[in-house]
Parts: structure tokens; C-alpha cells; sequence
């Protein structure tokens, strides 16, 4: 199986700073892209920023300067620095990793989601 381990998570002033780090192990024949959503109580989870293979990026509008998506491709970790952090932000951050398989039989892509780190940023 292929698991996510999050860490990094807390709580912060307004303004402050934060770095996410996820994790990934277990058998995983090609990593296609590695992200982060957030999810606030009451609402759906959302797309923070993700990190494709070749380097390329993606975020939500609402992060754009503020946060920064980063990887180790040898290490099969994923980052993401926040600043500037806003009571906004507030919310349970879930790594997640979409592997590509290629074998015949498997041919496709599989998503997986890491438990949950939890961000409070307090006024």
C-alpha cells in the first residue's frame, strides 16, 4: 500500500509562517503528481497547490504569492511553505499523491490521500 505521512502542522499567529511536509512510501511505480487540498469544517475539500512530475505547478487563487509547492523526487516528499498565514487558511491540510501504472492489467491512474495535519491560524 501506499502511504502518506504529514507533519508540520500547528497553530500560528496571523502573519506567521508554516511548512508542510508529506511523506511517501509503499510500493509506487511512477509518482504523475504530488499535492495539497485543505478542508474547513462545513465546507468541501479544495485544491491548495499541486506539484506535477516535470516541475510544474498549480494553486488556488486565494494562496497565490503567499504559499510556495516544492518536491524531492528522490525522497518522494512534497512541501509546501506557507506565509503570510490568515485566520482564512484555518483548515485540515491533506497530502495526496496520483500515481501512474502502466502495467497492462493496471493501466490507469490511482489516487491516494494522507490522514490529515491540522493549520489554526489565530488573529
Amino acid at each position: 500500500q501506499v502511504q502518506l505521512v504529514e507533519s508540520g502542522g500547528g497553530l500560528v499567529q496571523a502573519g506567521g509562517s508554516l511548512r508542510l511536509s508529506c511523506a511517501a512510501s509503499g510500493t509506487i511505480f511512477s509518482i504523475n503528481r504530488m499535492g495539497w487540498y485543505r478542508q474547513a469544517p462545513g465546507k468541501q475539500r479544495d485544491l491548495v497547490a499541486v506539484i506535477t512530475s516535470g516541475g510544474n505547478t498549480n494553486y488556488a487563487d486565494s494562496v497565490k504569492g503567499r504559499f510556495t509547492i516544492s518536491r524531492d523526487n528522490v525522497k518522494n516528499t512534497v512541501y509546501l511553505q506557507m506565509n503570510s498565514l490568515k485566520p482564512e487558511d484555518t483548515a485540515v491540510y491533506y497530502c495526496y499523491l496520483r500515481e501512474l501504472r502502466v502495467l497492462r492489467s493496471e493501466i490507469g491512474e490511482y489516487d491516494y490521500w494522507g490522514q490529515g495535519t491540522q493549520v489554526t491560524v489565530s488573529s
